[in-house]
């Protein structure tokens, strides 16, 4: 995991983005419950009436409440309300109270309300003549008038004292447990609503509150929206970068390997690397900044929105996180194994395809097809097995998951009810509660779900990194070490094999023994032996393709190794064994060289590789196009636009491995006809396995289980060479002998 967050650390700014913008998200989304609280307990149940105080007030309740008030409280009530309001004598609070004065009035005028809306409610009682069930009786505006009346009556009469009113409501409230009074507490808020109502406006006071608040919840959705769309965007954005990075390390990498780490790794591993591994960390690195980075911030705010509240229901939610901790903890043991065993068979499955159809001919000849489709089918179902576990273990997480879910919403609506019903909790307080640990257990369930991902992603940025990390075998030489760069012009191409020997990685003998030999510019030399004698492994020590384990190889007296590889390959045309075409067109594919390789060069090329007819013969031409791997092009052919692709290039040195096999022999002699004339001044050396093809090479090398038995011309290795000479008869009457020999006397004359 640590490499994925390596990963991310290069795009620091961009997560330090994402991670304020989900602060802003999580801020609007733990907000938006208690909104909800507001409006059900404040907009609905008390007619958006937040504060004991009322916002306007006639003079009537405002002296009935200052008779219920201490003398110093009673002044500042009536200071607090400054003007008339409107001509009916409705008095409107004052705009420049500060929140400590606003707060000193609500505790002040909180009692007065309450002992105000009881007598209002009596009176109720009275007149409907139920005095046998006190307090049942809803009072109205006209109760709240006959009350004020009474106490402003009160007020008129010879004795009364405000002092024996505020002595009588002390010892009326220590009579009343702390239950009652919390259940009484609300009353205050009752008595401000039945003001509004003798007022007329308390519909106005109500639609205002759940307008305003509906407002504010709207403006937080609408915020939480764009963050989350931003969030998104800067997420996906961040992954794709990462995604693009890796593949260009990894093909980078991949590119610079030589032939022994490419056989290390296997092809269908370094594709699933490449693709479906990469896919798996960009993927990851999207759940990491919009689920991971969110989950904690949205779990420990709604913990704390929790906690900060009086509910007393606290332990609800330590049981939940306790549940939800055990069931990630007892998956993530079960799962993790099989997410590091998932990749490999991924790979086993991709090289299975991969054999199949890229021999899917031999296949078909030799009828296989069902023992085939029986090895992909193994393969196919080890991989089915194991991420059936798995995605079992994740599927097996969800009913878990609900059940935690659900068992908490019985909990909190079981205890929230008693506490409702003992005056602790309000509706909308109880919904806010819920709404929180369900948020809780979100966050929870997005951390397993991330959990149950993250071994996987772990494994494929290992499998990543170990192909990122793996420094290729062949490299340039060091800036100290290497050899002045010369000008292409300024090299005459000899190429000098002294006492080299060669063994591939891990193997126990030598696959190349004590080879020595020169090539010379303007000559051909022809390499030839029987199948396996390392023919081929000898021309790939070339290009470096392969380094040495004995000896050296030099390039006019320059140990290749000690050139950078870019300046090596430029001096050679290489034509591999198998021809190896491009998707494009035939243009690009024989201008595959390089930039410097005109329409006029291209053109000349092909005509001395004998591919101008079959080019000019399509009606496209040179932009005729190419299919992946030339599939739509025949193999001889394709031989031939790969040597044309070589002659393009005009080289110093031209390496030709077994390149005319494919050739008919008309055309393999026309070809190294104009060949011969087009190399005057260059290297050529021909691996081959057909002896027509080297009889007049300049210099034939015999090789035999990987060492030098022979050197010298056609006739000469017929006078001398047994190997040679058994080539020779395997492949040509006694005729063609005689008459090779005949011409070759007549040459040498």
């Amino acid at each position: 995991m640590g490499k994925i967050f390596k990963q991310l650390a290069r795009h620091w700014a961009a997560c330090l983005a994402v991670v304020a913008l989900l602060f802003v998200q999580a801020y609007c989304d733990l907000s938006l419950p208690d909104y909800t609280s507001r409006i059900v307990d404040t907009g609905i149940q008390q007619g958006g009436i937040e504060s004991p105080l009322p916002e306007t007030v006639r003079q009537s309740t405002l002296d009935a409440l200052s008779l219920l008030m201490g003398e110093e409280d009673a002044d500042a009530l009536q200071n607090a309300y400054g003007y008339y309001l409107q001509d009916n004598g409705v008095l409107k609070l004052r705009s420049d109270l500060t929140d400590a004065e606003r707060t000193a009035l609500e505790e002040a005028v909180t009692t007065p309300d309450i002992v105000l809306y009881m007598a209002a409610a009596q009176n109720a009682n009275a007149t409907a003549g139920d005095e046998a069930e006190a307090m049942t009786a809803t009072p109205a505006a006209e109760d709240l008038d006959a009350v004020c009346g009474q106490f402003a009556a009160m007020a008129q009469m010879p004795g009364f004292s405000r002092e024996m009113i505020q002595q009588q409501l002390a010892s009326a409230m220590e009579q009343v447990d702390e239950t009652t009074l919390s259940s009484m507490a609300s009353q205050a808020t009752l008595l401000v609503s039945l003001e509004y109502e003798a007022q007329g406006v308390s519909h106005d006071v109500q639609m205002a509150y759940l307008f305003r608040v509906g407002g504010q919840m709207l403006a937080l959705t609408l915020l939480m929206v764009v963050v989350a769309i931003l969030v998104g965007l800067i997420a996906s954005r961040v992954s794709a970068s990462i995604g693009r990075e890796l593949r260009r390390e990894t093909f980078s990498s991949v590119i610079h390997f030589s032939n022994a780490e490419i056989e290390n790794f296997s092809t269908a591993s370094l594709i699933t690397r490449t693709t479906n591994d990469i896919q798996q960390v960009q993927f990851t690195c999207v759940i990491l900044l919009r689920m991971v980075a969110y989950a904690p911030i949205l779990g420990i705010g709604g913990v704390m929105h929790v906690t900060q509240g009086n509910t007393g229901l606290a332990w609800i939610i330590v049981l939940d996180v306790a549940a939800l901790l055990l069931l990630i903890t007892v998956l993530m043991s079960i799962a993790m194994p099989k997410f590091k065993i998932m990749q490999t068979l991924v790979d086993k499955l991709n090289l299975v395809s991969r054999e199949i159809l890229t021999g899917v001919m031999p296949v078909r000849a030799f009828s296989r097809e069902s023992f085939e489709e029986k090895r992909f089918d193994a393969a196919s179902r080890e991989l089915m097995g194991t991420q059936l576990f798995t995605n079992r273990a994740m599927v097996a997480m969800m009913p878990f998951m609900t059940l935690i879910m659900n068992g908490t919403s019985l909990l909190i609506v079981w205890f929230g009810g008693k506490a409702m019903d003992a005056g602790n909790m309000q509706v909308g307080e109880m919904i806010a509660f819920i709404t929180y640990t369900m948020q809780i257990v979100m966050s929870f369930l997005m951390l397993a779900m991330v959990a149950v991902m993250l071994p996987r992603a772990g494994v494929a940025a290992d499998r990543i990194d170990e192909v990122c990390r793996t420094k290729a075998s062949i490299h340039d030489p060091d800036a100290a070490t290497a050899k002045p760069a010369l000008e292409k012009k300024d090299w005459d191409g000899v190429v000098r094999f002294e006492d080299v020997s060669f063994r591939f990685p891990g193997a126990d003998s030598d696959a190349l023994e004590h080879i020595s030999f020169t090539a010379n510019p303007g000559e051909t030399t022809a390499i030839i032996g029987s199948t396996g004698c390392g023919k081929s492994s000898l021309l790939n020590l070339i290009p470096r393709f392969y380094d040495v384990t004995g000896g050296r190889v030099t390039i006019d007296g320059i140990d290749v190794r000690e050139m950078p590889q870019e300046q090596l390959h430029s001096l050679l045309g290489y034509v591999p064994q198998k021809g190896v075409l491009f998707s494009g067109t035939i243009e690009s594919n024989l201008k595959f060289g390089g930039a410097q390789i005109t329409d006029a060069g291209m053109k000349k090329a092909a005509s001395i590789a004998q591919a101008t007819e079959f080019i000019d013969a399509k009606p496209a031409g040179y932009a005729s196009p190419i299919a992946q791997g030339g599939s739509n092009v025949s193999g001889g052919q394709k031989q031939r636009l790969s040597i044309a692709r070589a002659i393009a290039k005009d080289p110093k040195i031209y390496l030709f491995d077994d390149s005319f096999s494919a050739l008919d022999y008309k055309t393999d002699v026309t070809l190294r006809r104009a060949l011969k004339e087009e190399t005057d001044n260059a290297t050529v050396i021909i691996v081959a396995q057909r002896i027509s093809t080297v009889l007049h090479a300049n210099q034939i090398l015999v090789l035999d289980d990987g060492r030098l038995v022979g050197k010298g011309t056609h006739a000469q290795l017929m006078a001398t060479c047994p190997e040679y000479q058994e080539i020779a008869r395997s492949q040509l009457s006694q005729k063609e002998l005689n008459l090779q020999d005949l011409n070759t006397g007549k040459e040498d004359e």
